[in-house]
C-alpha cells in the first residue's frame, strides 16, 4: 500500500516536471522565433545632398558707431539763462543750443572797446606827431603797444562771450538734455549728446589669419537684435594696419547708410564679410550632421537586395569633413557626393547597416505652411 502511494506521488511529480519543461521549452521557442524574425524598418526622414554656388563669408560681431558723435560740454563756467533745444530733435550745424548768463562779460567788453577806441585815437595822433618829429620814436612805440594790447583784450573778451552761447558743431540728432534754466555749470559739464545718424560705422575684429582675405570696399551684411530677420548692407571703409597683440585680432571698420535713422550707435551687430567669388559646394541640412569627439558623420541611405532579390533601404554611417554653416545648411568638404541621400531625423535609433523607411519630417508637418515655406 505504501509502495503504491509512493509510485503515485512520483508519477505526479514527474508529470509536473514534464509540464514545466514543456512550458519553458515553448517559451524559449517563441523568443527564438521573435529574435530570428526580420526587424521592421526604422522610420527616418532624409534629404539629398546638393551642389550649389557658395560664396564664402567671414562671420564677426561688432558695435555701431555714429559717423560723428560728441557729448556737448561747457567750456566756460556760468549760469544757464536759456535752453534753446528740445530733447530728441534734429538740429543743424551752428544752431544755438544753450545761452548762459553773460552780463558781466558784456560789460567788460564794452569797457575794453572804449579803451580800444581811445588807444586807436591816440595812436593816430602819435603817428601824425612822430612824422613831424614832435614826439620821440619811443613814445610812438608805446602808443602802438597800447593799441595792440587793447585790441587783444577786446578779442579775448569776445571769445569768452562766444563761449557763453553753445551751438551745434554739426547737423544731427540731439539727445536728452541734462541741464535746466538756472543751473550753474562748471567747465566740462555735459549738457546733451549729439549724434549724426545719417551714416554709421561698424567696428569689428577678425583673426589675423583673415588679413589676406580683406580689402577696402568689400561688402558686409549686418543684422541687429532690434530688427530680427532684416539685413543691412555696408562696405569696409578701413582696416587697421596693426594687429592687437593681446588678442591677435585685426580691427576692421565698415560704413553703412542709415537714412531712416533706424539703427542707433552702440547697438550690438552680427555681421558677415562677403568674400569675392563663388564656388560649387556640396551642402546638406545641419540636422543631418552627427557631432562626436571622434569626428562628424552622416547616415547615407542606400539600397540592398536580399536572397530573394527584394530591395530594401539601409544606412551607412560615413565620417565627413564639414565647412561653413549658414541658414541651416552645412558645407561638406570631404566624404559625400552630390545627390546622395542623408538621414535628417531619427539618427539616435540607427546603427551602421540598419534598415530604414523614409517618412516625411514630422517637425516640418507640425509647423504652419507659411513658416515652413519661409524656412525653405
Amino acid at each position: 500500500m505504501l509502495l503504491r502511494r509512493m509510485l503515485i506521488m512520483l508519477g505526479v511529480v514527474a508529470l509536473v516536471v514534464l509540464a514545466l519543461a514543456a512550458y519553458k521549452g515553448f517559451s524559449i521557442y517563441k523568443q527564438v522565433q521573435t529574435f530570428s524574425a526580420p526587424q521592421p524598418p526604422i522610420n527616418v526622414s532624409a534629404e539629398k545632398s546638393v551642389e550649389v554656388p557658395w560664396q564664402s563669408r567671414l562671420p564677426a560681431i561688432g558695435s555701431l558707431r555714429a559717423l560723428q558723435g560728441v557729448d556737448l560740454t561747457v567750456e566756460a563756467s556760468g549760469t544757464v539763462q536759456d535752453v534753446l533745444f528740445l530733447s530728441g530733435e534734429k538740429v543743424k550745424q551752428g544752431q544755438p543750443l544753450i545761452q548762459m548768463d553773460s552780463d558781466v562779460e558784456k560789460a567788460s567788453l564794452a569797457t575794453s572797446e572804449a579803451e580800444l577806441s581811445l588807444a586807436r585815437v591816440e595812436f593816430e595822433r602819435g603817428r601824425s606827431l612822430v612824422s613831424r618829429q614832435n614826439i620821440s620814436k619811443s613814445e610812438f612805440d608805446r602808443l602802438a603797444s597800447e593799441l595792440q594790447a587793447a585790441t587783444g583784450k577786446v578779442g579775448q573778451l569776445k571769445a569768452l562771450l562766444s563761449k557763453k552761447r553753445i551751438v551745434a558743431p554739426f547737423t544731427g540728432t540731439i539727445g536728452i538734455r541734462q541741464v535746466d534754466v538756472g543751473d550753474f555749470l562748471s567747465s566740462g559739464t555735459i549738457i546733451a549728446t549729439l549724434q549724426d545718424l545719417s551714416t554709421l560705422f561698424v567696428d569689428f575684429y577678425l583673426p589675423e589669419q583673415a588679413a589676406p582675405q580683406l580689402a577696402v570696399g568689400q561688402r558686409v551684411r549686418i543684422s541687429v537684435a532690434a530688427f530680427p530677420g532684416e539685413v543691412f548692407e555696408g562696405d569696409i571703409a578701413a582696416i587697421n594696419p596693426k594687429v592687437e597683440e593681446a588678442t591677435r585680432n585685426l580691427q576692421v571698420r565698415a560704413v553703412l547708410q542709415n537714412p531712416d535713422g533706424k539703427l542707433l550707435p552702440g547697438m550690438f551687430a552680427n555681421l558677415e564679410v562677403l568674400l569675392p567669388g563663388e564656388h560649387l559646394r556640396i551642402v546638406v541640412p545641419e540636422s543631418a550632421i552627427t557631432y562626436t569627439l571622434y569626428g562628424n558623420s552622416v547616415y547615407v541611405v542606400g539600397e540592398e537586395k536580399d536572397a530573394e532579390g527584394k530591395s530594401s533601404l539601409v544606412v551607412e554611417r560615413r565620417f565627413i569633413e564639414t565647412g561653413e554653416h549658414r541658414d541651416g545648411q552645412v558645407v561638406v568638404l570631404k566624404g559625400l557626393k552630390s545627390g546622395e541621400q542623408v538621414v535628417t531625423s531619427g539618427q539616435l535609433k540607427l546603427d551602421n547597416g540598419s534598415h530604414v523607411a523614409i517618412v516625411p519630417d514630422q517637425s516640418l508637418l507640425a509647423k504652419p505652411d507659411n513658416q515652413a515655406r519661409a524656412e525653405h
